[in-house]
């Protein structure tokens, strides 16, 4: 008898870190060390770079259709100074938002980042990150002693930037040492280690943004797989931090219970038990509003996103604008069937909310 040979596993490549195609550089941001710093790491990687007065006056960027010009933004870096210190309110997830970077280069098809960002959808990463911290002191410093807690992911995901920025480790660095000070933020990207070995002091959270197989396969191009999001937040989580999981955007599809109950059961069977004491879960149905229905279908005209506006329910935003969510009943189904599921494989867990 041959003896036959077991066939090779396929090998899944690991998610890069983002690398732009393109990077510009307002002038005063080079005044600062963390500009020159991503100054010195463009040149070493040979990436072309522009010099530009403002964000503002970038209207040149190649590309023929809508959706190619949205590519080639999405591989686009501005590298400017955070003129407006005010920070925005942050709610439900925190008090306030901490500014250090906008844009993002994943490319979920439901982000909210397609109206907020509008025709700008570049990312843009901040270097004046002291006169920022300095703001997150005084707003600290206005509550004490109430804790007052900063999300850093608002706008952004700051992790995909951190090899080039440093920004999160100034940020957790910051706030180890603020008695009244606490920092959140949320990724669906598995590059943490450069945040592994910093003085956090247990004042950071690390939330993973995870989704059913089939909302991750059909919504989430260009983020990092459930696997590696996972094996990161092993990693957080063994380094100390509190560990937490947003399920966002909740979504109704044929087969829903089925993929909600999986996603939580893999997520039970992958993290390790000693890290699960503590977690938080954050859940947040999807919602849309008609301007970005419009966008979302120019530029990813074969998506399978339903956003069928009859099927929904109107709801006011805080932007004066009205969002469609999902009806009470739908609602209410999501919540129950998650929520039990959270608790059956996580009994020590708490659920910050679902909105």
């Amino acid at each position: 008898m041959t003896e036959q040979t077991a066939s090779p596993k396929r090998t899944i490549k690991s998610t890069r870190p983002f690398t732009p195609n393109l990077v510009y550089f307002e002038p005063k941001a080079l005044e600062f060390s963390k500009g020159k710093q991503i100054m010195d790491y463009v040149v070493a990687k040979g990436i072309e770079h522009r010099m530009t007065t403002s964000h503002n006056r970038i209207t040149n960027l190649p590309g023929e259709t809508e959706q190619e010009k949205y590519r080639i933004a999405k591989k686009t870096l501005v590298v400017g100074v955070r003129k407006t210190l005010d920070f925005d309110q942050s709610k439900p997830s925190a008090d306030y938002a901490i500014p250090i970077s906008t844009g993002c280069m994943g490319h979920c098809h439901y982000c909210y980042l397609q109206t907020t960002l509008g025709a700008k959808p570049y990312v843009r990463v901040y270097v004046n990150t002291e006169q920022i911290l300095s703001k997150a002191k005084e707003y600290i410093e206005e509550r004490a002693p109430e804790i007052t807690t900063f999300e850093a992911a608002c706008t952004s995901d700051p992790v995909g930037l951190e090899h080039i920025t440093g920004s999160l480790a100034e940020l957790i660095q910051f706030m180890a040492n603020e008695e009244f000070g606490r920092l959140r933020f949320v990724t669906k990207f598995h590059h943490v280690e450069p945040l592994l070995h910093l003085k956090h002091n247990n004042h950071t959270r690390i939330r993973f943004s995870i989704n059913s197989d089939y909302v991750i396969k059909q919504f989430e191009p260009a983020t990092s797989r459930f696997e590696e999001r996972i094996e990161a937040a092993a990693k957080v989580a063994q380094a100390g931090y509190p560990l937490g999981f947003i399920i966002a955007p909740i979504i109704w599809y044929d087969g829903w219970e089925k993929g909600y109950g999986e996603l939580l059961e893999r997520l039970a069977k992958t993290l390790p038990s000693d890290v699960t004491d503590g977690l938080t879960f954050e859940m947040i149905q999807h919602r849309f509003t008609k301007t970005a229905k419009n966008i979302i279908e120019k530029r990813y005209p074969k998506t399978k996103l339903e956003m069928d506006i009859e099927k929904r329910k109107q709801k006011w935003g805080k932007y004066g604008k009205f969002k469609y969510v999902y009806p009470n009943e739908q609602q209410t189904a999501l919540r129950e069937f998650i929520t039990e599921r959270i608790f059956e494989y996580f009994p020590k867990a708490n659920i910050d909310y679902f909105t």
